[in-house]
């Protein structure tokens, strides 16, 4: 096999490598962000808040479409606030 059918096969693996990773960290993304909303922070015991609001607080950082991504990833959807309506 010719260096450069070499290098594109490498790059073709490794490109697949991360994009199976990315899949992954959608999912753990979205699972995140359902399990979050589903919460009562006022239930939530007072050492489990601080981790709570890092996830949160991390996931409300994502982009919209990466977050689309990941409910997509899990089958979820994020509610419409019918405040914001």
């Amino acid at each position: 096999m010719p260096k450069r059918d070499q290098e594109i096969a490498l790059l073709r693996e490794e490109l697949e490598m991360l994009m199976g990773e990315r899949q992954a960290l959608l999912r753990v993304a979205g699972a995140s962000a359902v399990l979050i909303a589903s919460l009562d922070s006022k239930r939530l015991p007072v050492g489990a808040i601080e981790s709570a609001d890092l996830v949160a607080t991390t996931i409300n950082d994502l982009q919209e479409e990466t977050l689309q991504d990941a409910l997509a990833a899990v089958h979820a959807e994020i509610e419409e606030d019918s405040a914001a309506a």
